[in-house]
């Protein structure tokens, strides 16, 4: 007797999602927004006068409970300045085939240079397609930033990017326009 209960309830279940009215999402042509803090894919942020935000210290490598993310940072000189600090990320790589998109990456950043965007887009044909480099990582060049590198625009030390940076976190240039 109880298994017919249960059979008769299954088909309960399925009677009452026939009747409803269907859902269909034209994907390719209008895809759906996603939420606002949908963690997605991840770019490294620019300071607005182009210098990267990234002071290669690996603590987001660190931080990775997947191993996907590696860090390779280098020495910034006079005549080579990436970044305001001593250091940038010579060599930047995340593995999206083992990211799980946790965002602890994100909180371990002390610069805040590392964000997630709302791309979600991120099938490719291959396995080593989807290792995003610098390059794909880094945000855009937006109007009055420099490639660098460049010297110090913003101030004469690196304590004039970062302490003003506290009081206006805002100040990420590029990730907005993704």
């Amino acid at each position: 007797m109880g298994t017919f209960m249960g059979g008769v309830k299954s088909f309960g279940v399925t009677f009452s999602h026939m009747f409803k009215k269907t859902v269909t999402t034209e994907y390719p042509e209008k895809p759906d927004a996603t939420a606002p803090r949908y963690h997605g894919r991840h770019i490294l942020n620019r300071w607005p006068d182009g210098l990267e935000k990234c002071i290669g210290c690996e603590l987001c490598a660190w931080a990775c409970p997947a191993d996907a993310i590696f860090v390779e940072g280098g020495d910034n000189t006079d005549d080579q300045r990436f970044s305001p600090g001593e250091r940038y990320a010579s060599n930047y790589q995340i593995n999206y085939a083992r990211c799980i998109f946790c965002g602890l990456c994100i909180e371990a950043c002390p610069t805040r240079s590392l964000t997630m965007s709302n791309e979600y887009e991120l099938a490719r044909d291959s396995r080593q397609d989807l290792i995003f480099t610098k390059e794909q990582l880094l945000a855009p060049l937006l109007p009055g930033m420099e490639q660098p590198p460049h010297a110090m625009r913003l101030g004469a030390t690196e304590k004039d990017y970062y302490l003003g940076a506290m009081s206006n976190p805002g100040t990420s240039a590029g990730a907005e326009t993704r």
